[in-house]
């Protein structure tokens, strides 16, 4: 029945804030208009509201919830609550080979997802070998991870900086902005990350099982290798098309899954359509603040992300006793 509560809130928690995300704005009409209008696509007005604001509610809801399960997913590949895409590097690498790729060929825009993933693979497979030893540190892990996020940063910065026109155009493609999305992003959204997290919900029994140590996983029947590398493409996947089409945002893979694991304990079975629906939430409703609170300005929602999930790793690592060097 407290899940049945927790989801029922999380849903209609969503529904608010869609409802006001989309209402709105420079541009504001009534309800029923707007319902009108879309249907008969004869309202200029509302062709505006259709065709600026809903893209960018689809790709914030799809990227929020990808970012959320991505998380969810490493930490148990991990066996770490501190693995999220944007601490260890994931992220920066998936961003750094979207634009790269984006710059060379641009018309395979489309494509920018599956250029991202492998840039974002890369950052996975480095980070989980120099922090593995016979094991996997979470203190380690972490440290790896952040070097890796620098680097990818720093090369994504050089990059950018070349003065180039196009390179400048790029940019803004996968800048950590919403503004400006278009049909073609929320429909790139739509069919890589729709797919992925319908895929990855799928993943919980190997997930529950990673979350055990390997000898007990391999003796309840699971090929430990084969789960942990299926389980990590998937998280890749979720993050890298989050990340090419967003931007990078920080700490949503972190604070979303926590919080589940509070209201709806450490099942996957429910930790992750919680992470899907509460991710969606919480990026949203961190772009229709950002949007509408200093209008006509906007602050983007990874600022006001890392503004909330910095404090928290904090409070996390002292948590966890990571700060004092604890496993």
């Amino acid at each position: 029945m407290k899940y049945v509560a927790v989801f029922g809130t999380l849903i209609l928690l969503i529904s608010g804030v869609l409802y006001w995300s989309v209402m709105s704005g420079s541009i504001q009409v009534p309800f029923t208009r707007l319902i009108q209008g879309v249907l008969s696509g004869l309202d200029d007005e509302v062709n505006v509201i259709y065709d600026l604001r809903f893209p960018r509610i689809i790709v914030a809801s799809l990227a929020g919830g990808a970012l959320a399960v991505s998380g969810a997913l490493l930490q148990a590949v991990m066996r770490n609550p501190l693995a999220d895409a944007s601490i260890i590097g994931i992220s920066s690498g998936a961003n750094f080979t979207a634009i790269l790729a984006v710059t060379i060929f641009p018309q395979l825009f489309f494509y920018m997802p599956l250029f991202a993933f492998i840039g974002g693979m890369i950052a996975c497979v480095l980070v989980y070998s120099l922090s593995w030893k016979g094991g996997l540190s979470p203190m380690k892990l972490i440290l790896v991870g952040v070097a890796i996020h620098a680097t990818f940063t720093g090369l994504s910065e050089a990059f950018n900086y070349r003065g180039s026109y196009s390179v400048t155009s790029i940019s803004t493609a996968t800048t950590s902005t919403l503004s400006m999305k278009t049909w073609s992003e929320a429909n790139m959204m739509m069919i890589y990350g729709g797919l992925a997290i319908l895929i990855a919900l799928c993943l919980f029994n190997w997930c529950n099982m990673l979350v055990l140590d390997d000898r007990t996983s391999s003796s309840l029947g699971l090929h430990v290798m084969r789960a942990r590398i299926i389980v990590s493409v998937a998280a890749v996947i979720l993050a890298a098309t989050a990340t090419a089409v967003a931007g990078v945002i920080a700490f949503l893979g972190l604070l979303v899954p926590h919080i589940g694991r509070q209201l709806v304990g450490s099942d996957y079975k429910l930790l992750l359509p919680f992470s899907a629906i509460g991710g969606a939430f919480l990026l949203l409703l961190a772009d229709t603040i950002g949007r509408t609170i200093l209008a006509p300005n906007e602050i983007p929602a990874s600022i006001l992300m890392a503004v909330i999930g910095g404090p928290f790793l904090i409070f996390l690592l002292r948590k966890s006793g990571q700060l004092h060097g604890h496993s």
